[in-house]
């Protein structure tokens, strides 16, 4: 075939649409599921939509993805909302990010804050430090990091933050500490809000639903349950048996076991790539908030975040929790008979050289018509509007 596409998930399925609708019909999709949608799948759960594989909504920011999105899911199914997280900071329910909303503390917490970000090392001219836990204080104050950055990050992604590299912290919402001494004294937030400021979610569906049409559109060009074992990189081979012109790659790289063509080398750095995994879980219990996602940095608690589905999927009750896979207890949630879902790649991590060798990997592979894609192919923890956008820019780049 003209394109083989390892994947149904986001990026997968957009760059097979975005063929079919240049007139392309010449490719083939695998995923080793029986359903699509990655990541972004939903299920039933209790009479509602529950996406297991965390919190996914679409945000508002790009029309070119909301308008590719709504011709699958036309606009009039979906709900608008004005993002509402929150940080429940050891008893404190304040709003996030955290330096943006401190001053919804008590005033001894307020000033115990903007003392420890006042002598940061960022508002003190020193140079940005190399590792993780240094860059948080260096940016936040010793304050933020000790009782909220830190065990947080600890949680999501476990113990060892230092083999996480500071490269890709423009992630994290930017409030300087003249922003944060304003919004104590005006009581409101300064400052880049996080991403999802505005978002949309289905009103009948969980987000999955928009993945589901996508794969329908493609009628018998996925192949499900279909698990990739082996690459052959120069003769553009998948299992033996599925040959293609070029190859699209949306899966993770270190889940394949035979990468035939590569050198050893090669081979070891796709076998260092790191990730975490995460478990869903549901708790039918309502809760009196208007969050629509909470974080709680307190070690005690098992899981990093909830997401308040009451709040944004109507006609439906309870929470949805997300736990780092090492911190669960499986026995107690099956003995509690709890519905919860495992996700082995959940988030790509970012580790120390982790950039440069996926450049030069994704250099390499590209020279033979091979293209990595999306959360995974790329191994960047992009959110699901930013793959879609990927997808629609290399699709129009590669057969457009």
């Amino acid at each position: 075939m003209k394109y083989l596409i390892l994947g149904a998930g986001p990026s997968g399925l957009t760059f097979a649409n975005m063929l079919l609708r240049a007139g392309e019909d010449d490719f083939l999709v695998l995923e080793k599921e029986s359903s699509a949608g990655g990541l972004c799948r939903s299920e039933d759960v209790d009479g509602s939509p529950f996406d297991t594989g965390g919190g996914h909504f679409l945000d508002v920011r790009d029309p070119e993805v909301t308008d590719f999105v709504f011709s699958f899911l036309p606009k009039d199914e979906w709900d608008l909302y004005e993002r509402d997280s929150r940080i429940d900071l050891y008893g404190d329910m304040i709003g996030s990010p955290i330096e943006a909303n401190i001053w919804q503390l008590p005033k001894d917490k307020q000033e115990r804050y903007l003392k420890a970000i006042e002598v940061a090392g960022c508002n003190k001219g020193y140079p940005m430090p190399e590792k993780f836990t240094d860059w948080i204080v260096w940016k936040l104050g010793s304050a933020i990091a000790e009782d909220y950055m830190l065990p947080y990050n600890r949680k999501m992604f476990g113990e060892d933050l230092d083999s996480l590299g500071t490269y890709w912290l423009e992630k994290l919402p930017n409030v300087s500490y003249e922003e944060t001494k304003l919004s104590c004294a005006n009581h409101r937030p300064y400052g880049t809000q996080p991403g999802h400021a505005k978002f949309y979610y289905p009103k009948k569906y969980g987000y999955g639903e928009a993945f589901t049409r996508m794969a329908d559109a493609l009628g018998d060009r996925i192949h499900y349950n279909e698990q990739v074992v082996s690459i052959d990189y120069d003769r553009k081979i998948v299992n033996g048996t599925y040959k293609a012109d070029k190859m699209i790659v949306t899966i993770p790289w270190n889940v394949v076991d035979e990468h035939i063509g590569l050198d050893d080398g090669i081979k070891s750095g796709l076998r260092k790539l790191c990730y975490s995994s995460i478990v869903t879980g549901y708790v039918p219990e309502a809760l009196d908030t208007k969050a629509h996602w909470i974080y709680y940095p307190d070690p005690k608690l098992s899981y990093h975040r909830i997401l308040v589905r009451h709040n944004f999927c109507p006609d439906s009750r309870g929470y949805w929790t997300e736990t780092n896979l090492t911190r669960f207890d499986k026995e107690k949630a099956d003995k509690e008979k709890t519905s919860y879902f495992i996700n082995d790649h959940a988030y790509p991590l970012n580790t120390i050289g982790k950039p440069e060798f996926m450049r030069q990997f994704l250099e390499h592979v590209s020279s033979k018509g091979i293209y990595g894609l999306g959360r995974w192919g790329e191994w960047m923890h992009y959110n699901s509007d930013v793959v879609i956008k990927r997808a629609m820019d290399l699709a129009q780049k590669l057969a457009l």
